[in-house]
């Protein structure tokens, strides 16, 4: 690290690969907590946890035994050793339990009294966390894969769902119905991930190798497909063309600025999109077999400074993607 620090200091080194470089020693020096643990309750593996923002204090899990466990992560003994316990749990005696694994849990972003689950029991339940009943239940024709709610949506009350069917379905909470079907995909959606940036706009990822851009706005399809060869057919043979990964496509996540997007898929590598117009960065990351979770820790800096008249713009005039000048207007912002 101080070979980095010298060449930065005499202008020799990119001030990004200093940064990369300590993220990197971070990483691989990460190991467990050895001071705070975590209440056993499910008997099979866990699928799915989800942290509410609203405290930070409660956390939901969900198992491949169909049980529902909601945690209290909060220190109360004040010691420095201490198991974080659980505050309830929709276990296999409950009437109302998911007959088949969990898949996803998430916490209402802007409430702690709901959050919503899916499971391979082909449902979505929207729970009532003092009641720890369904107040909603969406039935589908597959087994679920994957749902997620917009943490930033105000317009809407729209759950993003990924099924075995190729359909991307759209529930609303409002009118406890689905409204509308998203096409495009040849295979099972495997993730769906709302930008934090645009409450309208949604990327889906599917076991056809693809990964889609929508505005849910629009009834003519997608915006764009992610390419990881960035249109260059001479790089790629023509089925390859304007796939996101060699393989299944397990994982999405946008950056907490909505600026780019991380994919991840079965050909064991993560790539770095420009979420914006669809460029792979070609920033290329070494994954691991069959990851489908993905989370982006963002590096604390300041806040990028927009000149007025530019929000929506992203650079020069030419490198925008004309479907943004309209449906990621800074109007909305």
């Amino acid at each position: 690290m101080l070979g980095f620090l010298t060449a930065r200091q005499a202008g020799l080194d990119d001030p990004l690969r200093l940064r990369r470089a300590e993220s990197t020693r971070r990483v691989l020096n990460l190991e467990l907590n050895h001071d705070r643990d975590v209440d056993r309750i499910h008997s099979n593996g866990i699928n799915t946890i989800d942290i509410e923002v609203i405290e930070g204090r409660y956390m939901l899990s969900g198992g491949a035994d169909g049980v529902i466990v909601v945690y209290d992560l909060e220190n109360n003994s004040r010691k420095p050793q201490y198991t974080c316990k659980a505050v309830c749990t929709v276990g296999r005696s409950s009437p109302y339990v998911h007959r088949f694994s969990v898949e996803t849990v998430q916490w209402y972003p802007h409430d702690t009294g709901m959050f919503v689950s899916s499971s391979f029991d082909k449902t979505m339940k929207v729970w009532d966390t003092e009641t720890l009943k369904p107040a909603e239940v969406f039935q589908f024709e597959g087994n679920v894969y994957c749902h997620h709610m917009s943490p930033i949506a105000r317009k809407h009350s729209l759950i993003a769902v990924g099924t075995k069917d190729q359909k991307v379905q759209l529930c609303d909470l409002k009118s406890g119905s689905r409204i509308q079907v998203l096409q495009g995909h040849r295979g099972e959606v495997l993730s769906v991930r709302w930008s934090p940036r645009y409450e309208h706009i949604l990327a889906t990822a599917s076991t056809d190798s693809r990964v889609l851009v929508w505005d849910v706005r629009r009834a003519s399809g997608s915006l764009f497909s992610l390419d990881q060869h960035n249109g260059d057919k001479s790089k790629a043979s023509s089925e390859a063309v304007n796939t996101a990964h060699n393989g299944r496509v397990n994982g999405l996540c946008f950056t907490v600025d909505g600026l780019y997007l991380l994919t991840t898929g079965t050909d064991d590598r993560m790539r770095l999109w420009n979420s914006a117009n669809g460029k792979n960065t070609l920033e290329l990351y070494s994954g691991g077999k069959d990851c489908n979770i993905l989370a982006w820790v963002p590096v604390v800096r300041p806040p990028d400074v927009e000149e007025e008249g530019t929000a929506a713009k992203g650079g020069s005039q030419a490198t925008v993607n004309p479907a943004f000048e309209d449906a990621w207007s800074s109007d909305e912002d």
